[in-house]
């Protein structure tokens, strides 16, 4: 039996928008870490790390929200896309809220700027998942 080949509209993620995709996890995480630090040794230096970390993953995740509506606008609007951007739009509010807990003083800022950064950071491996899965350009049926 012969195999056709089914060529669809390419959806693949452009490279850039990929590695501002993919950015935006190293930092989250970063500011995970540094928040538990902070949480286990009280050595207020730890939420200054957390506040760099989370400004550069909104700055990351800002360019990603919208490509991710360029994309929504100029692309398919199907499910995937929508829910990409909707994923991608709620790492964005929890993470600027996360923003302004941290810059509250370092006391105040635990332990909700804790669980908010580990929300976001979930948030944002769940984008990349999504942005990475079901993007393919065609295939053998």
């Amino acid at each position: 039996m012969a195999a056709t080949l089914h060529r669809s509209r390419a959806l693949l993620l452009h490279p850039f928008h990929a590695v501002i995709l993919a950015s935006t996890i190293p930092l989250f995480l970063g500011a995970v870490l540094a928040d538990w630090a902070y949480a286990s040794t009280y050595h207020v230096q730890w939420t200054n790390f957390a506040s760099w970390l989370l400004a550069g993953g909104m700055v990351f995740t800002g360019i990603t929200l919208l490509l991710a509506l360029i994309g929504l606008i100029r692309g398919p609007r199907d499910g995937h896309q929508v829910l990409y951007f909707l994923v991608v739009l709620a790492t964005f509010i929890i993470g600027f809220i996360n923003s302004l807990v941290h810059a509250k003083d370092a006391w105040a800022a635990m332990p909700s700027g804790l669980w908010l950064s580990v929300i976001v950071t979930l948030l944002a491996c769940i984008a990349t998942w999504i942005g990475f899965s079901g993007r393919r350009l065609g295939g053998a049926k």
